[in-house]
């Protein structure tokens, strides 16, 4: 850890009960980047916040919003907590998501049934950081997604039925993928500078008046 930021967090661990701060630092070995989900205009609020749990649960740090046309909205009933140990960004509109994900090293990779599209289960995730687009409940994918993408990915199904919910899809995709990860040499969990970054703020989510504590900190 860096000295500040090391000793900010050593203080306001003093406010958090032993075992809360010992299951951050357990919990952190097992964050990654190295996927991140990015949905697009969902308008079902259990669905955003089951993609959400899910995340959470597997360890994917980061969520992608496009709230274009529809405002991403959370049902705590479902998501239980999840998006308060998340980092969600926010995006108006496609092109702007884009240029933020390629500036970070992300692939663009789009769920659909596109012809050249690749399993799931072939998926290569040696290429590189992938950022996993999953479309709306009615109408998938913007067009401008589908064509601007680096790569499609579809998940194998036998059935009648054309697609997956897109929570399901989330669930599929992304534990198999961890689970990929998980047996490769790919160094794929969070550097020590983003591991101080997300403990210093799920600290200050879980701290009651953690914004005045760390004023009295400085003020010091």
């Amino acid at each position: 850890m860096s000295s500040e930021k090391a000793k900010l967090i050593q203080y306001l661990s003093e406010f958090a009960t032993e075992n809360r701060f010992e299951l951050f630092a357990k919990t952190l070995l097992q964050r990654t980047r190295y996927f991140t989900v990015v949905v697009e205009n969902l308008y079902q609020s259990h669905n955003a916040s089951a993609v959400l749990r899910t995340c959470d649960c597997l360890g994917i740090q980061d969520v992608c919003v496009i709230e274009k046309n529809n405002e991403f909205k959370v049902s705590e009933d479902i998501a239980l907590g999840a998006s308060k140990w998340l980092n969600i960004n926010k995006y108006e509109d496609e092109k702007k998501t884009l240029a933020a994900l390629r500036s970070q090293g992300y692939r663009i990779i789009a769920t659909s049934s596109h012809k050249s599209s690749v399993m799931l289960n072939d998926f290569d995730i040696y290429k590189g950081k992938s950022a996993i687009f999953m479309g709306n409940e009615v109408h998938g994918l913007s067009d401008f997604i589908l064509s601007e993408a680096d790569e499609h990915l579809k998940i194998p199904m036998y059935g009648f039925t054309e697609s997956y919910n897109i929570s399901v899809s989330a669930a599929i995709i992304l534990y198999t993928l961890i689970q990929k990860i998980k047996y490769s040499d790919i160094n794929y969990l969070l550097s020590e500078h983003e591991k101080e970054d997300v403990m210093l703020e799920w600290l200050k989510s879980s701290i009651k008046d953690s914004a005045n504590i760390i004023n009295r900190y400085h003020q010091k």
